[in-house]
């Protein structure tokens, strides 16, 4: 019998590329996205739903998982791919903007999540993959908000994965990197547009814009590696808890997890922070 796995955030970069790739290898995929719509590749493949989910309404995640039931008869896996950045200053950047990129990417999953549990504790399996970053694992200045949001993602998942062991359910983290061939940083750099941080940050600003700007153009991965490590993450048979998905960030990784509090923070310290600009 086919396996079914439900997607959200599937309209562009990972989440789609991550949709082709299971119906390439026999899955059925039920591809969720805000704008069904406006898709026009996706379902043209065979086997794949593609229907109408914001994480942000809660009605549409319980309407998307019935029409995915409906349609294949059970759904086996879970990808909490539905997610977005913002950029700049903390103090630059407005409340709404915090609780959405909150709303999003931590209380968004968990909705999705708790809406799908009863199926999977009624069929004793599932497997759920939650796409985090290395932002999750180490932080970097401009990104704090979205940093935050990860760092929680991480945390839920990981003492969720010890409750739904004793149901036969496994958790899984997938931590990418920043690719180049994916919308997110699109809407990274819209957001970024509408916070003016105070001028007192202009320095800083100016001197973290230029290490991204070198650590874009040094990226390897793609947004089909990231799809590559979800999929064999997702049907590998283990209860492994993390992944990281990306070379690019295997060294920062590294300090993060491997090294002492003191040597992490001045590797970060010294890589990061103009201490010229200082007061």
């Amino acid at each position: 019998m086919k396996k079914t796995v439900l997607i959200t955030g599937a309209s562009s970069g990972f989440g789609k590329d991550t949709a082709r790739l299971f119906a390439r290898n026999g899955w059925n995929v039920v591809a969720t996205m805000r704008t069904p719509a406006s898709e026009t590749e996706l379902n043209r493949l065979d086997d794949v739903l593609v229907t109408r989910l914001d994480v942000q309404e809660p009605e549409s995640i319980n309407e998307a998982i019935a029409a995915g039931i409906d349609r294949f008869g059970r759904i086996d896996a879970l990808i909490n791919n539905a997610g977005f950045s913002l950029f700049g200053v903390f103090e630059s950047i407005p409340r709404e903007k915090v609780q959405e990129q909150f709303d999003v990417n931590v209380f968004g999953v968990m909705e999705v999540t708790r809406a799908l549990l009863p199926h999977f504790r009624k069929n004793r399996a599932g497997v759920i993959l939650n796409i985090s970053s290395g932002a999750g694992v180490f932080t970097l200045p401009m990104l704090s908000l979205y940093c935050a949001s990860k760092f929680a993602l991480e945390g839920f998942s990981e003492a969720l994965s010890y409750e739904l062991l004793s149901q036969n359910i496994v958790v899984k983290i997938i931590e990418p990197g920043g690719v180049t061939t994916t919308k997110f940083g699109d809407r990274l750099g819209a957001e970024a547009g509408r916070a003016t941080p105070p001028p007192d940050y202009a320095s800083f600003v100016s001197g973290v814009n230029d290490i991204f700007a070198k650590l874009r153009a040094t990226r390897l991965a793609s947004s089909e590696d990231v799809a590559q490590a979800i999929y064999d993450a997702a049907t590998d048979g283990t209860d492994r808890l993390r992944y990281v998905a990306t070379r690019d960030i295997e060294p920062l990784v590294q300090a993060r997890r491997e090294t002492s509090e003191a040597r992490y923070i001045d590797f970060m310290r010294t890589r990061f922070l103009q201490r010229h600009d200082a007061p």
